[in-house]
């Protein structure tokens, strides 16, 4: 476990713009103004933050509530903390549009089982949008034995009744890629 500050440091490191391009990946994601969005693994709110004025209301979902306190500093009206547990994201039932999860999901033991409980918090024809380093030797994120190969994760959502239904190729050390149900 890392303290606080040091993951601030490491999610907030102006560079991580130039690679990770959070305005193309908000770009892709063609967000509507009423919709609900579930920021899995938020950290210090990398993403929350922009989500907010695009969205209804955002999840800022996170394990460690040192970081949630981070986001809500200050907090906008739509940021909704929740203090998920390792094995479960707590989302309220069938009340998310968009579920988003960037860089987090090797952090997850038993994904199949933490999928089907964010399957609980989908509404009809809701999404998950995975946004992952590419399994191999990068100037950034984890080392490769700890990212997941693209293929793996399609795999692992199609067993838990999800199907790919668009990928986007445009990131230097990213996939990313939407499932419905």
């Amino acid at each position: 476990e890392r303290p606080v500050a040091e993951w601030e440091r490491i999610l907030e490191n102006p560079e991580r713009d130039a690679w990770q391009r959070p305005g193309q990946v908000i770009a892709a994601l063609r967000l509507r103004p009423d919709e609900v969005i579930a920021d899995i693994g938020a950290g210090t709110g990398y993403f929350t933050r922009r989500f907010v004025p695009l969205a209804k209301s955002v999840y800022a979902v996170d394990v460690d509530p040192g970081l949630l306190e981070v986001i809500t500093r200050g907090k906008p009206p739509n940021v909704i903390p929740v203090l998920a547990a390792r094995d479960d994201p707590r989302l309220p039932a069938e009340s998310i549009d968009t579920i988003f999860i960037c860089d987090v999901l090797h952090h997850i033991e038993n994904r199949p089982a933490y999928y089907m409980k964010l399957r609980q918090g989908l509404r009809p024809n809701g999404r998950i949008v995975v946004v992952d380093f590419h399994k191999r030797n990068l100037p950034v994120g984890p080392p490769p034995a700890m990212k997941l190969a693209e293929k793996d994760v399609i795999d692992e959502f199609a067993r838990a009744g999800f199907r790919l239904t668009r990928h986007y190729d445009d990131l230097p050390y990213q996939y990313m890629l939407e499932f419905q149900q």
